[in-house]
């Protein structure tokens, strides 16, 4: 069967794939050290669950409109302006299946054949296919780990061109775990003032941050392009709510009625049951969120630093989010079983295979020569883990 042509130049999702492996083996009977996944291991906060329940019981099991109920939507703004200092009317939000429909939907809204996006390398695999798939182009512009993965001013202005209609900003960053300093933001406001494109800020990970300064955004720093910033965000990653597919995004009038329409003619609304426990989730306690990332600091201290303890592996401490990428460059080109590791995806591959750890190479995310680990499981795996490396690193020829 022919398929479209769209098609071709998408990837599959090295983490997803990568995941589904390492679950099969398992699966069937192996010890597996999983550090490839994206989701906390937390559970849902019970009061979560319990508002989902009550939304069965009550019959809240139907049809909502496509962006979502009145009072979803109102909390999300309330959130906005509480949390982040923005402000937008409920008009102005769409709830979708997870941060990832909204990122989707606002490219298959703005994007004509041709035009470009601006994404900094290492980026979240699904950014560059997702333009992909809105028929656009994916200007990547490369950052570098000695400068904090802060994007370079001057790069960015080289990469706008006529034809640039958003730039993505992830910030903490999946797979770095980068922050973007004000600073930094205020730099990259700075380099795109003289051009008309949109801001597209992916702040999924906005309450996993070990600094222990606020969360900013670039329309915390620079007012003046709240007009044409998109802020993306859900409740995957802050209430461990993955497997629940709630995301929102808030913006521009126009651009958010584009998104919608966009919904109307594919998913429509989100999950009625799961907007309610979205509710229950925005405006509930928040002390669950502050034991899960005090846990995953002190497992991000612990694991960093045996990594950076195994020979030819380097570790820079990830400032947010929950991945550790670990520099393996100095481990390509040796041997393993009298075959040369020619790149991340070689090594990761051996890793699993034959010492039944499953880490993410980092070809998928622009970043050749690194593995993404997450730090998302119990401290004992991760002990694990690091032995387990070690092991490997000593196998080596």
């Amino acid at each position: 069967m022919k398929l479209a042509r769209r098609l071709q130049a998408i990837k599959p999702s090295a983490t997803l794939a990568l995941n589904a492996r390492a679950k099969a083996l398992a699966a069937s009977g192996k010890d597996v050290v999983v550090l490839a996944a994206g989701e906390p291991d937390f559970d849902t906060p019970e009061f979560v669950k319990q508002a989902a329940i009550e939304a069965l019981r009550t019959g809240f099991t139907k049809y909502t409109a496509t962006a979502g109920t009145p009072e979803l939507r109102e909390a999300i703004c309330r959130k906005l302006e509480k949390d982040n200092g923005l402000k937008y009317a409920p008009e102005q939000v769409v709830v979708t299946a997870g941060g990832k429909q909204s990122l989707y939907n606002c490219f298959q809204a703005l994007l004509d054949e041709g035009d470009e996006v601006i994404v900094f390398a290492p980026y979240w695999v699904s950014y560059p296919d997702m333009v992909h798939l809105a028929g656009g182009t994916p200007v990547i512009v490369p950052t570098r780990e000695e400068d904090g993965y802060a994007p370079d001013p001057a790069a960015i202005q080289k990469a706008l061109t006529p034809r640039t209609r958003a730039l993505v900003l992830n910030s903490p960053a999946n797979p770095t775990g980068a922050v973007y300093s004000r600073a930094t933001l205020e730099a990259i406001a700075d380099a795109v003032r003289g051009h008309d494109c949109l801001l597209v800020t992916d702040d999924m990970y906005e309450k996993l941050l070990y600094t222990g300064q606020p969360f900013l955004n670039i329309g915390n720093v620079a007012p003046d392009l709240l007009p044409r910033l998109l802020v993306s965000n859900g409740l995957s990653k802050s209430h461990a709510m993955t497997g629940w597919r709630l995301g929102y995004a808030a913006g521009p009038r126009a651009l958010i009625s584009g998104m919608q329409l966009v919904q109307d003619q594919s998913t429509s609304n989100a999950s009625s049951i799961t907007q309610k426990a979205a509710l229950a989730a925005l405006t509930g306690p928040t002390d669950t969120i502050t034991s899960m990332v005090n846990e995953y600091r002190e497992r991000r201290d612990l694991f960093v630093a045996g990594l950076n303890a195994i020979p030819g592996i380097r570790c820079r401490l990830p400032e947010g989010a929950f991945y550790a990428m670990a520099d393996v460059r100095a481990l390509l080109g040796k041997t393993y079983k009298g075959r040369p590791l020619a790149d991340s995806l070689q090594l990761s591959e051996a890793l699993l295979n034959d010492f039944l750890v499953a880490a993410v190479p980092g070809d998928p995310f622009g970043a050749p020569g690194y593995i993404r680990m997450s730090f998302v499981t119990s401290r004992e795996v991760l002990q694990k883990g690091l032995t387990r490396l070690r092991d490997f690193v000593a196998a080596l020829g």
